[in-house]
């Protein structure tokens, strides 16, 4: 039997940049192992597997070259697109994903062929803080390299990521993860991604640049990341006290610019905790058949 698959770029500002994603829209008959198979070969960031639907949402697993994640940004919202563009009836403008870290609502914002797709992350959890020495040696910086005004922190907004500000754009050109540095920051907890960043963009349109690296999940370092901007956001929001709206640069250094739309405040509905949305286009670039 054959499965059909399309091929998006994510966050991506024109075709063949972004964030790749294969989707494979009917796979309720394949295995773990072979969707695992799967996305090895297609061997982008993620590839996704829609498994089912009913009334309420749409089923999908998400996994990297060698594993299987609960939550990634780019598939999310890549996801979304093929569902909603080969799928669903109707052109619906919100709908839910089901994944492995629960229920992930999209919506989509804008008329024509070129809408913005905003999925609602899980509220930001914030864990250990890490010194400036460590977090530089991860990715082959100097402490002088990390801001002192801001820590190093475990954030998870359903994929944990240790988020590292940087002074300067410069100095986020220069990171390169180093091994040894690297496991001696991730290590010992479930805070495999490490994002570095910074308040100084290329386009002043924008208004933070940053990169993501994910070793761990076979990915060194990824053109654009939605769990782990949507972490940066919880981050901004946690440490400054006020509403985020804001547009992040990423992939530049990959040759795959990328741009991140966040927005995220306290949550003002009685609950306590930190509502974030991430948002970014998908461009669709092909369609094929698996064997």
């Amino acid at each position: 039997m054959s499965h059909e698959f399309h091929i998006c770029d994510v966050f991506a500002t024109e075709r063949y940049a972004g964030n790749q994603l294969a989707v494979v829209t009917d796979a309720s008959d394949l295995s773990t192992e072979e969707m695992q198979a799967v996305a090895n070969e297609m061997n982008y960031s993620e590839s996704t597997f829609v498994t089912g639907r009913d009334d309420d949402g749409w089923d999908v697993r998400i996994f990297t070259p060698n594993s299987e994640i609960p939550f990634a940004g780019h598939p999310t919202l890549g996801t979304a697109a093929v569902i909603r563009d080969h799928l669903a009836s109707g052109d619906p403008d919100l709908f839910t994903l089901r994944l492995g870290v629960g229920d992930v609502p999209v919506r989509v914002e804008g008329d024509g062929d070129d809408p913005l797709y905003w999925m609602t992350q899980q509220p930001p959890e914030f864990g250990e803080t890490f010194d400036r020495e460590t977090a530089a040696a991860a990715v082959g910086l100097s402490p002088e390299d990390v801001r002192d005004d801001l820590p190093v922190q475990w954030v998870s907004t359903g994929l944990p990521t240790v988020v590292v500000p940087l002074r300067d754009r410069e100095a986020l050109e220069r990171a390169e993860v180093d091994p040894a540095g690297y496991e001696a920051l991730t290590g010992d907890h479930d805070g495999k991604n490490v994002l570095t960043f910074c308040p100084e963009p290329r386009d002043p349109a924008n208004d933070y640049a940053d990169r993501v690296f994910s070793p761990f999940y076979g990915v060194p370092e990824d053109p654009a990341t939605g769990s782990s901007n949507g972490c940066l956001a919880g981050y901004l929001v946690h440490h400054r006290d006020e509403p985020l709206d804001v547009v992040v640069e990423q992939g530049y250094e990959m040759g795959r610019p990328s741009l991140l739309h966040l927005a995220a405040a306290e949550r003002d509905d009685g609950d306590d905790g930190i509502e974030v949305r991430v948002g970014g286009r998908v461009v669709p670039v092909a369609r094929g058949d698996l064997y």
